[in-house]
């Protein structure tokens, strides 16, 4: 028995929808970090961000900017968290591609400070792990600039 996206079939979906277009859809997530957590979403069921056609990314990033603005205007945002996870491995969930827009404002809950390496390496800390010589981040970087020809 194959399981069913959540975002496509449950109705509390459809009921906490905020805003939406041909190709992408926004609700509230039931465990926001702040009122106005937002979720972003293609309307068309795929995992990944690289699975978007162009004409969906456009869309998606449209409704991110309608958004932003009704945000500010809602909540006196102040600032935005945007993530995103992929696969397994990176943390997703839901196997329905989603971008979580968080309103910052000066003194609300959740984390405030965000460092990417604090939370993303969580057991280490960014002061425990060396620092990268510049020679290995150059010959890394010309990998990467090799695949990406």
């Amino acid at each position: 028995m194959t399981m069913k996206c959540s975002f496509c079939t449950l109705p509390e979906i459809k009921n906490r929808t905020v805003a939406k277009n041909d190709l992408a859809f926004a609700f509230l997530t039931y465990i926001p970090i702040v009122p106005g957590h937002v979720l972003i979403s293609p309307a068309r069921c795929v995992a990944k961000f690289g699975d978007l056609s162009d004409e969906e990314v456009a869309a998606f990033f449209e409704l991110r900017a309608k958004l932003e603005k009704a945000l500010i205007k809602t909540f006196s945002a102040e600032g935005f968290n945007y993530a995103w996870n992929e696969g397994k491995a990176g943390g997703q969930s839901v196997s329905h591609f989603h971008l979580h827009m968080i309103p910052r404002k000066e003194g609300d809950k959740g984390i405030y400070k965000y460092e990417p390496r604090e939370f993303l390496y969580r057991s280490e800390s960014s002061e425990s792990r060396p620092v990268t010589p510049e020679e290995e981040l150059l010959d890394v970087a010309k990998l990467i600039r090799e695949a990406a020809e």
